[in-house]
């Protein structure tokens, strides 16, 4: 399986998350310091999901890209959205909760970061990390 979509509506989904990112990071042959930042960047935008978004779900996905191979996941929810971009982005802000990793440590651990979000439309993130 190349893609793997993952609901997260509990704390386990967060757990699941952290596995199935393993597994495909392990299966496009990234380095295991790179696996590492890639479970811990997921595992935080699991866990935003489930905390400011209300819940929703993940998709993790193996990509080929001529000899390289990545995994890219993509976290969406229905949520409140993200009032303040520049001040969720910000190094050290923090809203109290989570890992204390926030979207900005997220976006430090890979290589590709999308954020796409909107006041009463909810937020998407989409990360993605290649191999070396």
């Amino acid at each position: 399986m190349t893609r793997e979509d993952i609901p997260i509506v509990a704390d386990e989904d967060v757990v699941r998350v952290r596995q199935v990112v393993r597994s495909y990071a392990q299966r496009a042959k990234l380095s295991l310091v790179d696996q590492t930042k890639l479970v811990t960047a997921t595992s935080e935008l699991a866990r935003n999901t489930l905390t400011y978004g209300g819940g929703g779900s993940a998709v993790v996905e193996l990509l080929g890209e001529g000899r390289r191979q990545g995994v890219r996941a993509s976290f969406r929810d229905d949520g409140p959205g993200i009032p303040d971009i520049t001040l969720a982005l910000t190094d050290g802000w923090t809203s109290g909760q989570g890992m204390g990793l926030g979207l900005s440590g997220a976006r430090r651990l890979v290589d590709e970061f999308d954020l796409d979000t909107a006041v009463g439309r909810g937020t998407t993130v989409t990360v993605t990390k290649w191999s070396r």
